[in-house]
């Protein structure tokens, strides 16, 4: 889980310092204006009033030049030369005055603290974050996926989020697929994905690990069997079908897609079919079995490889060999 694009702050020393004060801690919650962290004072205070010094000498010299220059005493350049000097002066006051503003770190955002590297007395440095704010409302899940998979989703698909690196229990949110990346991730090799969370965003957390489903298509009327009743062959799958009589035959099958728990067949089996789901792989043709429930045929959605969304269980038939 990741902070959405906008809704989150990171902030830094104005200039090499040292941390004098810390007024949260990791995972506190703040309101925008709320003091966060607080530099060493002094070195700011000494530079906004030199800036301010420096500002007021050069107002003096820029008006007394002119007005020299404006009499014929002094070339028309000396006045030039004051304007350009006075425009400096007025910069670098307005630079100490903000350094001095930023000597204290503000959240700008109301949000929860999600970094937090500053240590009492430690040293500062402008390019080193100091602490992060990140808005707990608008957050994204980032999925990464296989380039092949990526290939398949597209913006707009419906995403089932579960808590974990595995589909585990019941989705705990949904979201959809809101951004797909264009280039391939070298750190984990995949492509990463930012979903949407539509929905279910209270049950999520910035930084949770989550595992998440992409429905990339739906087609009506489909067979789905549990994994269980796929016997490998050669070149494919293949499945035991028992007839009327409790004899169980061998018939090739075609996959279609496929979950942790399920395979959609596209040919080879029909709804409302017979087939053997527990103990296939002892299973020879013309065997004799007892037969259960038989499966049923209705919408399901086939998914990208990984991450996948979670289907609900088929309930195809059963069948063992009789003692």
């Amino acid at each position: 889980m990741a902070a959405r694009p906008g809704h989150i702050a990171t902030m830094s020393a104005p200039s090499p310092t040292r941390v004098s004060k810390l007024y949260v801690s990791f995972g506190a919650h703040v309101k925008a204006g709320d003091p966060l962290v607080e530099f060493e004072q002094p070195a700011f205070d000494a530079a906004a009033k030199g800036a301010d010094a420096t500002l007021a000498a050069a107002e003096q010299a820029q008006a007394r030049t002119q007005r020299l220059a404006d009499a014929g005493v002094l070339p028309r350049k000396d006045a030039e030369a004051a304007a350009a000097d006075l425009g400096a002066a007025r910069l670098n006051a307005v630079n100490a005055k903000r350094a001095r503003e930023l000597s204290t770190l503000r959240s700008p955002i109301d949000g929860v603290v999600t970094r937090l590297n500053a240590v009492l007395g430690a040293s500062a440095d402008p390019a080193q974050v100091m602490v992060e704010v990140s808005d707990p409302s608008a957050v994204d899940a980032i999925l990464v996926l296989s380039p092949a998979d990526a290939s398949r989703a597209k913006v707009g698909d419906l995403v089932q989020l579960h808590a974990g690196a595995a589909a585990s229990g019941a989705a705990i949110a949904t979201g959809r697929v809101a951004d797909i990346s264009a280039a391939v991730d070298t750190a984990s090799r995949g492509v990463p994905a930012r979903i949407e969370i539509t929905s279910g965003a209270g049950a999520v957390r910035i930084g949770q690990t989550l595992f998440g489903r992409i429905a990339v298509a739906e087609h009506d009327k489909v067979v789905m069997v549990p994994l269980e009743a796929l016997v490998p062959t050669g070149e494919g799958f293949k499945v035991f079908v028992v007839d009327e009589k409790g004899i169980a035959q061998s018939r090739p099958v075609k996959i279609g897609g496929r979950t942790d728990h399920g395979a959609w067949i596209t040919d080879g089996l029909k709804p409302g079919e017979n087939i053997v789901t527990q103990g296939a792989y002892g299973v020879d043709d013309s065997t004799k079995v007892e037969t259960g429930a038989k499966p049923e045929a209705g919408s399901r959605k086939p998914e990208a490889g990984s991450p996948k969304p979670k289907e609900k269980d088929a309930k195809p038939a059963t069948a063992s060999k009789k003692p």
